[in-house]
């Protein structure tokens, strides 16, 4: 069993093949955390509680005889605000009395194979309850009576654990909840680097590295969603650290709305990190008998250094997080319209398309924004789910039938979360977007957001969108969102529940998509939020894939898929070619083969020597499809950390094969060039497809792929496929 209780130490030791997780029932019946690293055998790890000695400035509890221990000083495992504890603390709840002392203690535990899921929320999920087994701790303030159950669950095979809490008021009294991270590490040094996923629109998850510092850092964001600026996802590593070797701990978050990574380094040298809903936007009241779930935390520990710590989040959540038909079988290659028309088209340009397309061997049509209502601009329309039957010269069932006799499957866009002010929808029911009173509604891309923590507006919007999808073969939905939250207010809620609207719009959100794909377990959806503004696991859960970025330049793109994949799989990544003029069909094609692959163009422009281009690689895209879906990455150069190229790979789980991909982005300066790959068996021979050369593993691992006569122009990029022999 992955999950041991040693009842004499009172000590709980939670391993994975990888690593051990170490907490103990202190005196009082405090939790400690004792040890969180690669595995170990031993559970004697009760000295680990006590740090270097203090001062009377950090409180003693009084009914324990030991000067060693403070609250304040030593690793915790689950802290409350106010009660001896100055680090920043993983829970506050305001009680009766009107203070927010919360001082959450051992009661009781469970171990059990499985996993429990989270009401109205995405989590990791098990086909088998034996892929996991969990440890439920239940504490309690013996002032106020309230509960938190701190949930654990040991992927053991894949070396990962996940980490929830669930608050729950047995008493006959109303609480406020003020903050509630999902997961606390309390580490006994500082001597860490903190990596990060920073961006803006069109620049998304850059990769930042900095050295802790004494005191609170950390990202968040406030916006309503995971945003474009910064990413659910956190790794503490060593400060030598580096892709192969070293420790490496990361964390990501599976929720969509307002984060916060909170990590202090204390006076005493130790290291706290909290994930969890931001707290600054956060409130929730919690009545008699009810429960409140927080959404959950993945752990990814890694003794040999940030490539794999990201070959684990990209296994389990291949396995445990992305659901359905599309899980694990070929998607279609697609075209969308977008960058070619905008929303100038009518169903007669769509066919066009579409025509082009299957000569080029493309298997799918997305026609995108522009389809409904009177929309020919951004300016009206959303919200009003009605199919414009005289812009597309006829019904949509019409327009499906021309491009399925064609060959090709259809997919469509939504954006069903946003309301224009020019709108039927908008006219009726002005009260149905966010907003506070008295305050002017701030417009973004000249729309609101609707209120999705009502139930009228969530069904309005899925009957709307059941009408259309109902009656018609659509193959493909792409679910965008385009602005962030602002006034977040509800007019249905009361004063003093205001501050719950962002975390219910986020659940309402959940419920209309969790709708969506048991209505329609067939269609494949991809998300989208300007590009990568809403990139997180939560999403996942509910599409397979999602639209990477809206910058589709393919060498701007290397940053944005380098970053990405620090916890999220290629298959999850949406990656098309583009007009973008500054590399060549090959580059773009190579970069774009990093994830879903598709196209952003107009068929109809290209030139016999695009289409074959083209054909090429549409061929490509099939022979290579499984390596690079199923396969392990493999960054072999990363664009953050050299001005002149970038490099990386995919290798099969077996080692039968491996594609190797090196992208230019600067002429350097020094022609020399030997890429050491990785990944590969050294005990193997690989045949280098286009040259015919074979070379064993361990001469491509350890002297690597004598490249110094390529031509490396800007702009210029090369694959290369190993089979093995």
């Amino acid at each position: 069993m992955p999950i041991l209780f040693d009842s004499e130490k009172r000590i709980f030791k939670l391993d994975t093949s990888t690593s051990s997780y170490v907490i103990q029932i202190f005196e009082q019946e405090y939790l400690a955390h004792l040890y969180y690293g690669a595995k170990i055998p031993d559970t004697n790890l009760s000295a680990f509680i006590f740090r270097s000695p203090f001062a009377s400035f950090s409180p003693n509890n009084i009914n324990i005889d030991d000067w060693r221990f403070s609250p304040d000083v030593c690793p915790l495992e689950y802290q409350g605000e106010g009660c001896g504890d100055f680090r920043i603390s993983a829970v506050a709840i305001k009680n009766a009395d009107g203070n927010n002392v919360t001082d959450m203690r051992y009661k009781s535990h469970k171990i059990y194979s499985g996993k429990p899921s989270i009401q109205g929320m995405p989590s990791l999920y098990l086909e088998d309850d034996s892929e996991a087994s969990t440890l439920e701790i239940l504490t309690e303030d013996s002032v106020t009576g309230i509960q938190a159950v701190l949930y654990y669950t040991v992927f053991e095979k894949l070396g990962a654990m996940t980490r929830s809490t669930k608050i729950v008021n047995p008493t006959d009294k109303t609480v406020d909840i003020e903050k509630v991270y999902s997961c606390s590490v309390d580490f006994v040094t500082h001597d860490y680097d903190l990596l990060t996923l920073y961006g803006k629109w069109g620049k998304e998850r850059n990769l930042e590295r900095r050295a802790l510092a004494h005191g609170r850092q950390g990202v968040s964001s406030k916006r309503g969603s995971s945003s474009h600026f910064q990413n659910p996802f956190a790794a503490l590593v060593d400060s030598d650290t580096t892709e192969d070797f070293g420790n490496a701990y990361g964390f990501n978050l599976i929720y969509s709305s307002n984060f916060a990574v909170d990590v202090e380094v204390d006076g005493y040298g130790g290291t706290r990190l909290l994930m969890g809903i931001n707290p600054e936007t956060f409130g929730w009241k919690l009545e008699s008998g009810c429960s409140f779930s927080a959404p959950e935390a993945v752990m990814v520990y890694s003794a040999n250094g940030i490539g794999d710590m990201s070959r684990t989040f990209h296994k389990l959540y291949a396995k445990h997080l992305v659901r359905g038909k599309w899980k694990n079988i070929k998607r279609p290659l697609l075209i969308n319209n977008w960058e070619a028309t905008g929303m100038d088209f009518d169903g007669d340009t769509i066919v066009s398309f579409a025509a082009k397309a299957k000569e080029l061997g493309i298997e799918m049509l997305v026609m995108d924004d522009g389809w409904f209502g009177y929309r020919n601009d951004d300016r009206s329309s959303l919200g009003d789910w009605q199919v414009n039957e005289e812009k597309l010269g006829g019904t949509l069932a019409n327009l499906i039938e021309r491009i399925n006799a064609l060959g090709l499957k259809f997919g469509i866009w939504y954006e069903p979360e946003m309301i224009s002010r020019d709108s039927n929808l908008y006219r009726a029911h002005p009260d149905w977007c966010l907003h506070v009173p008295n305050r002017e509604k701030s417009i973004g891309r000249h729309q609101y957001v609707l209120d999705y923590s009502r139930q009228d507006v969530r069904d309005y919007i899925f009957n709307e969108m059941y009408k259309v999808l109902s009656v018609n073969k659509v193959d493909y939905l792409k679910w965008d969102f385009n602005r962030n939250l602002t006034e977040v207010g509800s007019a249905i809620l009361p004063a003093d529940r205001q501050k719950e609207v962002f975390h219910r719009y986020v659940l309402g959100t959940y419920e209309v998509m969790d709708r969506l794909t048991k209505a329609f377990p067939d269609m494949l959806i991809e998300n989208c939020s300007g590009g990568g503004g809403r990139f997180d696991p939560a999403m996942l859960y509910y599409s397979p894939q999602i639209w990477t970025s809206d910058n589709t330049d393919p060498i701007e793109r290397l940053m944005i898929q380098f970053g990405t994949s620090m916890c999220y799989p290629a298959s999850t990544m949406g990656a098309h070619v583009s007009a973008c003029r500054r590399t060549g069909y090959e580059t773009k094609g190579n970069v774009a083969l990093w994830g879903t692959f598709g196209y952003e163009l107009n068929p109809n422009k290209y030139t016999e020597e695009d289409a074959e281009l083209v054909r090429a690689q549409v061929a490509e895209y099939h022979k290579y499809y499984d390596v690079i879906h199923f396969g392990e990455l493999y960054r072999l150069i990363s664009p953050f950390d050299n001005a002149y190229r970038a490099a990386w790979m995919f290798v099969a789980e077996d080692k039968s094969e491996a594609l190797v991909t090196s992208v230019v982005m600067r002429e350097p300066y020094d022609k020399a060039f030997c890429l050491k790959l990785k990944g590969l068996d050294p005990e193997k021979y690989y045949r280098d497809e286009e040259t015919g050369e074979i070379y064993s593993g361990a001469l491509l691992m350890n002297a690597g792929l004598c490249l110094t006569w390529t031509d490396e122009h800007d702009g210029k990029s090369f694959k290369k496929y190993f089979k093995a022999i």
